[in-house]
């Protein structure tokens, strides 16, 4: 079994900065994509950074500039620094990671943590 476990939300003033921890853990054979999504009260979970295993990264474009997500695969952790923070990236912050497990290799199967508030304050 795989168990990602998330850290670093809280409360903060426009224009500061959060960041947010997630590591993983469990019976891990490799960790392909790994990313960060987020659900507003009353909205969808969208989509705000993910990276690959080659550190290609993606960002929604309302947090490209002003979020910066990264890995260390010694770890097993993703972050997600966010500065400039403002009240509409108030949210639960939730991470994934792409996993082939040792007993499945050769498949990949998506986990998730069980999520960070992060509220901004105007």
């Amino acid at each position: 079994q795989v168990q990602l476990v998330e850290s670093g939300g809280g409360l903060v003033q426009f224009g500061g900065s959060l960041r947010l921890s997630c590591a993983a853990s469990g019976s891990i054979f490799s960790i392909n994509v790994m990313g960060w999504y987020r659900q507003a009260a009353g909205k969808e979970r969208d989509l705000v950074a993910r990276i690959t295993s080659t550190n290609s990264t993606y960002y929604t474009g309302s947090v490209k500039g002003r979020f910066t997500i990264s890995r260390d695969d010694a770890k097993k952790t993703v972050y997600l620094q966010m500065n400039s923070l403002k009240p509409e990236d108030t949210a639960i912050y939730y991470c994934y990671a792409d996993v082939s497990t040792i007993t499945a290799q050769t498949t990949s199967f998506r986990y998730w943590g069980q999520g960070t508030q992060v509220t901004v304050s105007s």
